[in-house]
Order: C-alpha cells, then structure tokens, then sequence
C-alpha cells in the first residue's frame, strides 16, 4: 500500500485518481503509524516552503517522515515535496527543510520570465528508474516560482530550462522526487507513477 501524505498541501485527490489509474493500491493520511507502516510513501505539495514546513511540525509529521526516509523505504516527492526535501527554502525568510539533500530553494530571479512557471516544459533526464520507458526531453506540466539549487551532482536526475538550468528530479538511495507534476502530465505523467509502483513492489520482491 502507498501512502499519499496529507499535510494540507497537496493534489491529493489528483494523485489518489491516477495511482487507482494504474491499479496501484493506495490511500491518503496524517497519521505518523499509518506512515511508518506503508510499503511507499507520496510526499505531493503547492505552495509555500515556510507554512508547509510549520503545517508539518504542527501536525507532527517532520519525524515521522525522517523515519520513514531512514528505513530505505521506496519515498517520492512531488512539487513543494521535492523542495521540502532540501536544507532550507528562502520564501518569506529561510526556513529549514527535511535535510534529506544538501541545498536550498530559491526563487527565480530574470524579470524576463513569467514567474510562476507554469505549463509545460521539456524534462532531461538521465537513467533513474523513474524515467524508465519514457522518451527523453518529454514534456512535463510545472507549476513553481521556486526552485531548488542541489549542491551534489550526483543526487540530480533531471534538469529544465527555464531562462536557467534548473533541478527538475533528484534522487539520493530510497528517496526519488520531481519538481513537475506527474499527475497533470498525462500518459508521462502516468508512466512516472506507474515506475514508482514498480520501485515499490521491487523493493519487496527483490527482483
């Protein structure tokens, strides 16, 4: 069973619809045992890096989810849960993050660019399972003003232009997370979820 995370800030009806799309068992909760107890973890979100972090720690999920990442569990972010992943966000003053990958969250800055980011982009990614089956520089749907800046090459998977190179997927050992939106991404999208329905089951099957 994957776990969709619900802190307030996410599609998660969105993301719910196309894991049911793909036959993939799943529900949607708060509950720090409902959480340590799940086979993978959605970390969906929009909005603000610095109320999303205090909805977290007012509905006691920081530890939960630390945890959770801790156990090698397969963990997917999506949007503001890839952002939240990161050492800190600088939207409305810096504020600390889950400290999963070394870095921080910025906004971007060219008066040229429509901020937020929003429609569709290309995505080039390398050989994460994630993108597996999907054609490279496909089209993903953004919708962000802020971006995160990965110190590691390493954990990077995927990048977009948009007036700068920006981190559009990272992964670090269990934890995979997007900056676009697989649910509003139609059949990329689906595959993206569909992948990490496969993560799940090989990390239970060993195969």
């Amino acid at each position: 069973m994957i776990v969709i995370v619900d802190y307030g800030r996410g599609n998660l009806r969105s993301v719910q619809k196309s894991l049911e799309k793909m036959r993939i068992a799943c529900r949607i909760s708060d509950k720090p045992d409902v959480i340590d107890s799940a086979e993978g973890i959605i970390f969906p979100g929009v909005g603000a890096f610095k109320d999303a972090m205090e909805t977290l720690d007012d509905r006691g999920l920081r530890k939960p989810l630390k945890k959770y990442i801790a156990s090698g569990k397969p963990f997917l972010g999506i949007c503001l849960g890839l952002q939240l992943l990161f050492e800190y966000g600088t939207e409305y003053g810096k504020t600390k993050g889950l400290e999963i990958f070394k870095g921080k969250v910025v906004r971007f800055q060219s008066e040229k660019l429509r901020i937020p980011h929003m429609g569709w982009n290309r995505v080039h990614f390398d050989d994460s399972p994630l993108f597996a089956g999907i054609t490279q520089d496909s089209y993903f749907y953004f919708v962000h003003s802020y971006y995160a800046e990965c110190e590691k090459d390493e954990d990077i998977t995927a990048v977009t232009e948009y007036g700068c190179r920006f981190v559009s997927a990272v992964k670090k050992e269990n934890v995979y997370a997007v900056q676009f939106h697989p649910e509003k991404s139609g059949e990329n999208g689906l595959k993206i979820i569909k992948n990490f329905g496969e993560i799940v089951d090989e990390y239970y099957t060993g195969n």
